[in-house]
């Protein structure tokens, strides 16, 4: 880090000791950039130039980790390229032969990994239970479920069992689609630490010569791709997280193939549909719809003004309606109406985010081969035909059918938490609990009114019982030609009637 570090900003500030603190930090500083709604602009700038990127270790450590974890099964390879072709924070990748004579590579996580990944996920732990503490502003970003996040992404990250069912997934959703290819995996050499599997023999598309490739089609590539990519999104509610140019290959003859399924997002229907219905919004510029699809997915809360929502998103999307994919990146402006959201009072899924930042990734590969092709336009496009999918008559059988099982588990149900109900409402240390916000001032409203009630009760008293004594006149002390008994009481309910007037003229 440079010596005039003073000269920099507060974010690149964190961003190079990010850099300096290690895999752990880099990789969150990775995860908040791609959280706006979390963080301000400035720091998602800077932490958008993290990279995972390290100097690979020597061949000799990573024979160590192969024979630790494959033992005798190392015999299966010819031989193992010493040169890694990858190399990042948590493993790197190695091209090998087997003595099948098929291609292959390695990804070979990096030893002692976990433990560093461990000891920084304590200290972060630690940082945001003394933001929580003693910064109150923090508590409304919740910094300890953002740890928990992060904790959750780098546990199924770095178990390469997880990613190796990912990849299997991915494979059956695209079974029917001989032009997308998902690679190969050897379950029986993958392990938490080893993951084998087959070398595609296509370009990545990072390489400019991917799309110089005899029988390739810069608009069948793009558009095959983001049908892909549809799909999963729409149909599969199972998406690849980190869909770069780099994890992107190219075949002669336009197929297409996907690698590195470390980082996967999953969609329930209610998620695939407000999506949908998010684009379609922002097709037809229904600012107020696309609010609302925000709310539905957000945890419930009333503080949100729909109206002020609404007006903020027309604010920030509305200069741009119309331009194309050359002139805008819709994936950075759904981010930042992401943050809209937060601003407002809404925490937004995590899912939302990652559908969000992936949609950066896909407009970068766009960019790079069609600069005109318009996303959210095909994108519509695509969600049209998902909701003639919804209203198709298999999947309204489908709908009914798990409605029927739902409806069938409640009902099943239903006698045993009545009579868990019963049995609670008839416990002697039960009660109930009924709290409304307004609920101080109606009790201070009416215990006013009360008091009001009372001394006009006890004034009225004193009055008839002073009049009717002084009426009857009996011998005795007088006081001003009143009875002393009559007398006392009618300076009594003066004083009183003089007490609830003030009270009155007070009352809030």
């Amino acid at each position: 880090m440079s010596s005039n570090y003073e000269n920099f900003s507060t974010a690149e500030r964190i961003r190079m000791s990010f850099e300096e603190l290690g895999p752990t930090f880099v990789k969150l500083g990775q995860l908040l950039a791609t959280r706006p709604d979390l963080v301000p602009e400035d720091y998602v700038v800077e932490f958008s130039k993290l990279h995972g990127n390290v100097q690979p270790l020597p061949f000799e450590v990573i024979q160590g980790v192969l024979k630790h974890e494959l033992g005798s099964q190392l015999d299966l390879f010819e031989s193992i390229d010493p040169n890694p072709i990858g190399s990042a924070s948590i493993a790197q990748v190695h091209q090998a032969m087997m003595k099948t004579g098929e291609e292959v590579v390695l990804k070979i996580q990096r030893p002692g990994i976990i433990d560093v990944i461990n000891d920084d996920l304590g200290v972060l732990y630690f940082i945001a239970d003394l933001l929580t503490k003693y910064v109150p502003e923090s508590r409304a970003f919740n910094p300890k479920a953002i740890v928990d996040e992060y904790f959750k992404t780098l546990e199924l990250e770095t178990n390469f069992i997880v990613e190796t069912n990912n990849i299997r997934r991915f494979a059956v959703n695209f079974q029917a689609q001989p032009d997308i290819i998902i690679p190969k995996v050897y379950q029986d050499l993958t392990t938490e630490r080893v993951l084998v599997m087959e070398k595609l023999k296509g370009i990545p598309l990072s390489d400019d010569t991917a799309l110089l490739q005899p029988n390739v089609d810069a608009h069948e590539i793009i558009k095959k791709g983001l049908r892909a990519y549809l799909k999963m999104v729409f149909y599969d509610g199972l998406f690849h997280g980190d869909l770069h140019a780099g994890n992107f290959f190219v075949f002669s003859g336009n197929s297409i193939g996907l690698i590195d399924f470390g980082v996967v997002g999953r969609l329930n229907s209610k998620t695939q549909s407000s999506i949908a219905n998010m684009l379609y919004a922002l097709s037809k510029e229904d600012y107020d719809r696309l609010a609302y699809e925000y709310v539905d997915l957000a945890p419930f809360t009333d503080q949100v003004n729909i109206d002020v929502f609404a007006k903020e998103l027309r604010e920030l999307i509305a200069p741009y309606y119309g331009l194309t994919l050359k002139n805008v990146n819709l994936g950075k402006l759904l981010m930042s109406s992401a943050g809209i959201a937060s601003k407002n009072k809404l925490v937004v899924p995590s899912e939302l985010m990652m559908f969000f930042k992936s949609i950066v990734s896909i407009e970068g590969m766009g960019r790079k081969i069609l600069k005109e092709f318009d996303f959210l336009q095909y994108s519509i496009e695509f969600a049209g035909e998902l909701i003639q999918h919804q209203m198709s008559p298999d999947k309204i059988a489908h709908d009914l059918g798990q409605m029927a099982r739902e409806s069938k588990n409640f009902i099943n149900n239903l006698p045993r938490q009545l009579h868990f109900l019963i049995k609670k409402l008839n416990s002697p240390e039960h009660h109930f609990k009924f709290q409304l916000s307004e609920l101080h001032d109606l009790k201070k409203s009416f215990e006013s009114s009360f008091n009001l009630l009372f001394l006009g009760i006890i004034t009225a008293s004193l009055i008839f019982s002073a009049s009717h004594i002084y009426a009857a006149k009996h011998d005795g002390d007088f006081v001003l030609g009143i009875p002393t008994m009559s007398f006392v009481m009618f300076v009594l309910a003066t004083l009183l009637g003089l007490i609830g007037f003030y009270n009155y003229i007070k009352k809030p």
